[in-house]
């Protein structure tokens, strides 16, 4: 190599003799390739490390002021996630939570659920409830209640449920009034208000 020789050469030149050039020029090749080796492992640590972000999730002012707040939580596998966060106040009710945040009260079985509530008419006052993200869900509501207008007003005091009805829409029907969808639940011993069969008979308490 040219940049070998012209070293030789020098040290030649200063009259050293030629283990002594070996010597210094080997100790030359192993500070360069340690230097490069250095400055390697340095480019690769100072490469800045890309994180799996789940996805950006924010409160609206809306739902600051029904109290909704930003909790890290942890998930069942241990990893820690954001979630929006409702604490039960007095009176507060599932549905009446749902009207809060959402808008209307016919959202409370996916609160429950998203909660594993295993009795939804038992709130506690300081209780955490995970609030769901119901965007999808509430197109789908929202595209149905089009599709079924007009709904006549339901003046008897029976009901036979029909593809799309769920008891909020049956009580405000009946009775001018989505919270009396109780009142419905409770004349017919419905385990599970939420789900509704088609065909299915329901009394209505006047």
């Amino acid at each position: 190599m040219d940049m070998e020789k012209t070293l030789k050469n020098i040290l030649k030149k200063i009259k050293l003799s030629e283990p002594t050039i070996s010597t210094i020029l080997g100790a030359l090749v192993i500070v360069v390739v340690g230097v490069l080796i250095f400055n390697f492992f340095q480019a690769e640590q100072s490469q800045p490390e890309i994180l799996e972000m789940d996805e950006e999730i924010s409160v609206s002012p809306e739902e600051q002021k029904a109290g909704v707040e930003l909790v890290e939580v942890e998930k069942e596998d241990g990893q820690k996630e954001m979630a929006k966060i409702y604490k039960v106040e007095p009176g507060d009710y599932l549905s009446k939570v749902s009207e809060k945040i959402y808008g209307g009260g016919q959202y409370w079985p996916e609160i429950a659920k998203e909660n594993s509530l295993n009795n939804p008419d038992l709130l506690l006052i300081g209780q955490e409830l995970r609030l769901p993200d119901l965007e999808l869900e509430m197109a789908r509501l929202t595209a149905l209640e089009v599709q079924n207008k007009p709904q006549a007003a339901i003046d008897g005091d029976e009901y036979t449920v029909s593809e799309g009805d769920h008891l909020w829409n049956i009580a405000v029907r009946a009775y001018g009034d989505g919270y009396k969808w109780t009142e419905i639940a409770q004349a017919n011993n419905l385990a599970y208000p939420d789900y509704l069969a088609v065909g299915q008979e329901l009394k209505l308490p006047r």
